[in-house]
């Protein structure tokens, strides 16, 4: 995914009208120290630092220098830093997007020649976790060392890792990080209870029908996606892993391009992993012309005593679920409307994280909320989703019992969707980056006594991953 990382921050370049700065500011006093690093520090340097995403690193004047003319293209283009939210909707408290002051603040530095000015205007330095973390983990379960060929389709791997937690513990925030992020699609993980038949670092995975094109031939009518199980059960499948799973929703975590961490902290909230608990990596990775080998790991903070409230993480999937003979995106449509996703919840909750996910064909995304009243409001337009941006929404919203979300969401096959690999050909559900996904991610925060398996009803089968 690196690729589109560089393209999506040089793109507009070219394109980018030549207009000045606000008038109010003189490029010639702008300097980098003093004006331009407390906005990087803020927007940018989460990924912009050495071991994170982004293709360069802007922690000081020596390596963001020669970058300046494309900083300037990309964010008085909004292509940075990615913000898909639409403003009119909700309010997100990780909001990236820039004031219209900082675009201008930077594009003046660019056309003023870029000056460094005092090292002495510089802000202190900000503490980042080290060896390229986000958050800075009390606790790093090693995962699987996965080798990935030079080509042909991966599918979906499954391997079972021991937590190494002897007794339950509360975790506060987690956060996957792969060490091969060129060939990393995604890593997500679901903690199960462990049974003596499990076996450790080992493989599984569905070897599916595909045809030339690599995409997973039609399922005969009422046959649901297979998925796989893990290792040592006998007869596990994706029905029997989630029986197993400690969360109602499934999945933990996720590693995406722009989606590395989840911390619980911001809302006064943790995770509980029973003692004993094995961990079930889900690996995508796709092939880029060069053998690589993965070894990701993923970080802990532990809570230092039990919490009050509890966060629990859902992904979801049209109601008809996978069926090839529904969810059919036909050749050239450009406005598909993908059969809607409903949340039901069965007792009081607060929403305070969303995170649509769709492919390569994914146009937009709408959650909206109706109350028990009737009443609905909009929570979440993405109008222009971009598939290079995995990016989760905080927010804060309380949820009464009775209530549901109905997502909503459509997509582009056809020729003006510059990203798709082929509109000529319809499009299903299914795994792999140019097959589709409407998968709409969610966490609610409820009080740590709650039910979690009672709290919210997920129509449809929940998905497996990203």
């Amino acid at each position: 995914m690196l690729r589109f990382v560089v393209a999506a921050f040089l793109a507009g370049v070219a394109a980018l009208a030549a207009d000045g700065p606000s008038s109010t500011i003189s490029p010639e006093s702008i300097t980098f120290n003093r004006d331009v690093l407390p906005i990087l520090q803020k927007n940018c340097q989460t990924c912009h630092r050495p071991g994170q995403i982004a293709p360069m690193s802007f922690l000081d004047y020596q390596s963001a220098r020669p970058w300046a003319k494309a900083m300037k293209a990309a964010v008085a283009s909004r292509k940075m830093p990615p913000w898909f939210a639409d403003p009119k909707y909700g309010h997100f408290s990780n909001d990236r997007a820039l004031q219209q002051s900082e675009i201008d603040m930077i594009v003046a530095w660019a056309e003023g020649g870029a000056k460094e000015g005092d090292p002495k205007d510089a802000p202190p330095a900000v503490a980042w976790p080290a060896d390229g973390w986000q958050i800075k983990p009390d606790y790093i379960v090693k995962g699987p060392q996965y080798d990935v060929p030079a080509q042909g389709v991966m599918e979906w791997t499954n391997v079972v890792m021991p937590t190494g937690f002897t007794k339950d513990t509360w975790i506060t925030s987690l956060e996957i990080k792969p060490s091969a992020l060129q060939v990393t699609h995604h890593i997500c993980i679901r903690f199960i209870t462990h049974t003596p038949d499990v076996q450790y670092g080992v493989p599984v995975w569905v070897d599916k029908q595909r045809d030339d094109s690599g995409s997973e031939l039609p399922r005969p009518k009422g046959e649901k996606q297979r998925l796989p199980g893990v290792a040592g059960v006998q007869g596990d499948d994706r029905e029997s892993l989630a029986a197993r799973s400690i969360s109602p929703g499934g999945l933990e975590g996720c590693y995406v391009p722009g989606l590395q961490a989840t911390d619980y902290r911001v809302f006064n909230a943790a995770k509980l992993i029973p003692a004993n608990a094995d961990i079930v990596f889900q690996l995508h990775y796709t092939t880029v012309g060069k053998p690589m080998t993965d070894e990701p790991e993923v970080g802990f903070t532990i809570a230092k005593e039990p919490p009050q409230r509890r966060f629990i993480s859902y992904n979801s999937q049209p109601a008809v679920g996978t069926d090839s003979e529904v969810f059919r995106i036909p050749p050239n449509d450009g406005n598909w409307a993908s059969p809607p996703a409903e949340i039901l919840f069965n007792e009081d909750a607060q929403l305070v994280w969303m995170m649509p996910h769709m492919h390569l064909r994914g146009k937009d995304m709408t959650y909206r909320l109706e109350y028990p009243t009737g009443e609905q409001q909009v929570i979440l337009n993405v109008p222009h989703y971009d598939f290079n941006w995995q990016l989760g929404y905080y927010t804060n919203i309380k949820i009464p019992k009775g209530s549901r979300i109905v997502v909503d969401a459509h997509f582009d096959n056809s020729p003006g969707n510059k990203f798709n690999p082929d509109p000529n050909r319809p499009v299903y559900y299914g795994d792999q980056t140019w097959e589709e996904m409407m998968a709409p991610f969610f966490g609610i925060v409820v009080d740590v006594k709650a039910d979690p398996r009672k709290v919210v009803t997920v129509k449809g089968t929940p998905r497996g991953g990203a």
